[in-house]
């Protein structure tokens, strides 16, 4: 993984961003992790990711057995 200092990133920011367009710059002070910096594209691959197992996890802790038919439902709502 690429990192880069706090100086270097206030000093070249476009560099570091276009590092980061396929893999995370770990952000180190002082030479500790202090962050990451994400691309764009890969930021939003995450955010899918977890939105998607999010919904997976919901859909397996659902009970069905307890909902109502589909067409009763439907004929409450006159559709």
């Amino acid at each position: 993984m690429d990192s880069v200092s706090i100086s270097q990133l206030k000093a070249r920011p476009s560099k570091a961003i276009s590092q980061s367009l396929d893999y995370p710059v770990a952000v180190e002070k002082r030479r500790k992790v202090q962050a990451y910096l994400v691309g764009k594209d890969l930021y939003e691959k995450i955010l899918s990711y977890i939105e998607d197992y999010i919904d997976k996890k919901a859909v397996e802790d659902t009970d069905f057995k307890k909902g109502k038919d589909f067409r009763a439902v439907a004929e409450e709502l006159g559709i």
